[in-house]
């Protein structure tokens, strides 16, 4: 049930989402130079990595880290990155992934291979076993202000209460924090 309502929210998003979509990559792409999209490889079910488009916030010279790992993050935003992070519009290409089922709606946050402490933990508490998601109860509960500690506790408690209602009540809470903007650090 979840796959299907996944893949149906992503179709009607999609649509729904296509114009402001074609707006924000004509803004990134003429106000910094290189690509709209950029993509990260991330880590997905099961430990196996997949390409994960965003669109781009940061500038082509940036190391690739976690964010929250560079010393002064903000240098490296464009001109738009801050207002596009912020407002998580930036996601927008993660639709993608949730059509073709590397990615739900609710799961996880997708890691950076090189965040090993983040997958050893998240191995270790059974969460790997779960697709990430464009959301999730991690994300709710302090997204880029809690430590990895909690982050992996979180993910583990959504491992034992997932459901079709706590997913709801997720996505919820999830658009809540997007209209406040809380939670997000750059």
């Amino acid at each position: 049930m979840k796959r299907i309502f996944d893949l149906l929210l992503a179709l009607v998003l999609s649509l729904i989402l296509i114009i402001p979509a074609i707006f924000i990559s004509i803004l990134v792409k003429f106000t910094s130079p290189g690509p709209i999209i950029y993509w990260s490889t991330r880590m997905g079910k099961n430990n196996v990595p997949f390409p994960m488009p965003k669109f781009r916030t940061m500038l082509t010279n940036t190391p690739v880290v976690a964010t929250h790992l560079l010393s002064n993050p903000d240098q490296f935003l464009t001109p738009i990155g801050s207002f596009l992070r912020k407002s998580s519009l930036d996601e927008i290409p993660q639709l993608w992934c949730i059509l073709n089922g590397d990615m739900s709606f609710v799961g996880p946050r997708p890691s950076l291979p090189s965040q090993a402490d983040l997958n050893t933990a998240r191995t270790q508490a059974s969460v790997h076993t779960l697709v990430p998601g464009l959301t999730g109860w991690a994300q709710v509960n302090g997204r880029d202000e809690i430590p990895n500690e909690q982050k992996v506790a979180f993910d583990a408690e959504y491992l034992q209460k997932q459901s079709f209602l706590f997913d709801l009540k997720i996505m919820c809470l999830t658009a809540w924090k997007v209209v406040k903007r809380d939670g997000v650090a750059h």
